[in-house]
């Protein structure tokens, strides 16, 4: 099952790319998808799945919050800090935490360090005294 999520990763990020839904583009996504090297074994459980899909889902409205709180309440500050990796984390999983992450626009991951932790840039109201 979890073989099929990363599939199917694989071609929502090739559509995301694309942007091109023609029948010639799904069959070159699928068969992309499917020749993508894949060495990594799957050691994220279906649970993990279905809470990154969720976190994605609450992650849309967030973004829009986030955009009108930077439209209406400057934020000057900025801060770089360390977000830990959760533990056991595929790399289809470990994308999708950095795309839920930059995806707002108060975040974008800079960097991936293979200690399992996350450089993430946030800007920040500036804090009242």
């Amino acid at each position: 099952m979890i073989g099929y999520l990363n599939v199917v990763l694989r071609l929502v990020i090739w559509f995301l790319l694309t942007a091109n839904f023609s029948v010639a583009n799904i069959i070159i996504g699928i068969v992309i998808a499917l020749v993508l090297p894949h060495h990594h074994r799957a050691t994220g459980s279906l649970r993990d799945w279905f809470r990154a899909f969720g976190e994605a889902i609450v992650a849309i409205p967030q973004a829009y919050v986030e955009a009108f709180q930077m439209i209406f309440r400057p934020h000057n500050e900025e801060a770089l800090v360390l977000e830990r990796v959760k533990p056991g984390r595929s790399p289809g999983l470990i994308f999708l935490d950095i795309f839920l992450i930059t995806f707002t626009p108060k975040t974008i991951v800079l960097n991936y360090r293979k200690d399992g932790w996350y450089e993430v840039h946030r800007v920040e109201e500036k804090k009242r005294a």
